[in-house]
């Protein structure tokens, strides 16, 4: 009973804090996700067992110069282009068999990667509209919430054929499905009653979500499992760490982003 209480305080902090920042101003959505970003890389490294300082530095670096300058389509590509490269690489981690090839892996150890350029493209997406709007981003971390809820309820109620079984048990395809399809129906009422705008754009966002935040899910219970933790970190009690409840979007922000872009260059013609 005690621990629940202490997992439902500290989500609930976290869920009100993340909010409460994102609707204040754009400048505290992009403090607190800098400070995100910080505290996902010093949990990052100590999984994979590597030099925090510099990594630190330069995501500080770089996230900083990024939220300085101007958002455009420039800037967007700028940033977009190698995070998908880096995220399909990172993506074929999954499926490397050898686990002290993986452990060697250059790919595993370059922070910048997985952390830093995920993190840019997250502070850039509520900017997509050439001004400030929260609720894309809030609405984003809806459907994120959606997705695992509804994963984990329906994967515990009917659930019988695993997912990715030698990284993560627990999944099952079951699970994903549902979890797949509440989060569609999620982009839908959110479309209609929350950002007023046409009901197929986050629809696909809802599906984007759903299989790259599932990717991402997995793609750090394979660094956990090579680093024999249960967590990323201990800073939300009963949760673990940041990056535990970051990792979906970490994974699924350079996806929905180049969706973005492309109905801006749609919009065009």
């Amino acid at each position: 009973m005690r621990e629940t209480l202490i997992r439902t305080a500290s989500g609930l902090i976290y869920i009100f804090l993340l909010i409460g920042a994102t609707l204040y101003s754009s400048a505290t959505f992009q403090v607190l996700f800098g400070i995100l970003m910080l505290i996902s890389i010093y949990e990052y490294c100590r999984l994979i067992k590597t030099s925090i300082w510099v990594p630190m530095f330069v995501g500080a670096l770089l996230y900083s110069l990024f939220s300085l300058i101007s958002k455009n389509s420039v800037t967007s590509i700028l940033i977009l282009i190698p995070t998908l490269y880096f995220s399909v690489n990172t993506m074929i981690l999954l499926f490397k068999n050898d686990m002290a090839e993986l452990v060697g892996d250059q790919k595993l150890r370059s922070v910048g990667n997985y952390i830093i350029l995920p993190f840019i493209i997250i502070a850039q997406i509520p900017f997509e509209a050439d001004f400030y709007n929260p609720k894309i981003i809030i609405s984003i971390f809806i459907l994120i919430w959606i997705n695992d809820t509804f994963a984990y309820i329906v994967g515990k109620t009917i659930g019988k054929n695993k997912l990715f079984e030698s990284i993560s048990p627990k999944k099952t395809i079951e699970g994903f499905i549902g979890g797949l399809g509440f989060a569609m129906l999620g982009g839908l009422l959110l479309s209609q009653y929350y950002l007023h705008q046409p009901y197929l754009i986050w629809v696909i966002i809802a599906l984007i979500i759903a299989i790259f935040g599932t990717i991402g899910d997995l793609i750090e219970s394979r660094f956990k499992r090579i680093a024999k933790v249960k967590d990323s970190g201990k800073i939300m009690p009963g949760h673990g760490g940041i990056l535990d409840r970051l990792d979906s979007i970490i994974f699924a922000a350079p996806f929905v982003f180049l969706f973005f872009q492309i109905l801006n260059l749609l919009a065009r013609f």
